[in-house]
């Protein structure tokens, strides 16, 4: 069985797969060099994660799963939020550099916060869906406070600006198992998991 993860990211195409531990041939985007891509307009994580699990389901013919994640912080009234993979503005071909102008953008606008009001979250909305229609949604959060500096190199995306005091590290601090068993996207797929095993189970029989 092949399941597509509609994404070029070669590290969430690795944490995902390696999160849900199943026995699935996973592909991504990159395997499909033709493919349109399917902006990602909606005004919620859920919205972007539907639409673009239902687009690519469409043009492949395989059940696709699609993610949707980013950071939400309070002081800025839940920026960047869907726009956290181009919150600098700027088209970016290098990942890293792309990340790097999204936290500078970030600390930039945070630094005359208080630490105790540099609340935030990650959340990952996860959507699978056939070719016809939605077959399973989660979501996860994991909550930290915004850094004043970039701490760390593991990772990416803002995991060096997001703190997490109950571990005194950054997200950039944390091992791939460590991050996978608490991050927003561990926590979506945790509660994921067990659905697409049953609904595996339920195809066979």
């Amino acid at each position: 069985m092949e399941i597509l993860i509609a994404t070029t990211n070669p590290g969430k195409l690795a944490e995902i797969s390696a999160m849900l531990n199943v026995n699935i041939d996973f592909k991504s985007l990159s395997d499909f060099p033709d493919i349109k891509e399917i902006p990602e307009d909606g005004q919620t994580f859920a919205q972007n994660a539907q639409k673009k699990s239902l687009g690519y389901a469409k043009q492949t013919g395989l059940w696709t799963l699609a993610d949707d994640s980013g950071l939400v912080i309070d002081a800025l009234d839940g920026a960047p939020g869907v726009n956290s993979a181009r919150f600098s503005g700027e088209k970016e071909k290098n990942r890293q550099l792309l990340d790097h102008k999204n936290m500078v953008k970030v600390l930039d606008l945070m630094k005359d916060v208080p630490k105790e009001k540099r609340t935030a979250r990650f959340v990952c909305h996860l959507c699978l869906a056939s070719p016809e229609k939605v077959l399973i949604e989660t979501e996860g959060k994991l909550e930290g406070i915004i850094t004043e500096k970039e701490t760390g190199s593991n990772g990416f995306g803002y995991d060096p600006v997001f703190f997490l005091p109950e571990l005194n590290k950054t997200v950039a601090q944390l091992s791939a198992e460590e991050k996978n068993s608490l991050s927003h996207r561990g926590n979506a797929v945790k509660k994921f998991s067990p659905l697409l095993q049953q609904l595996i189970q339920n195809q066979k029989s």
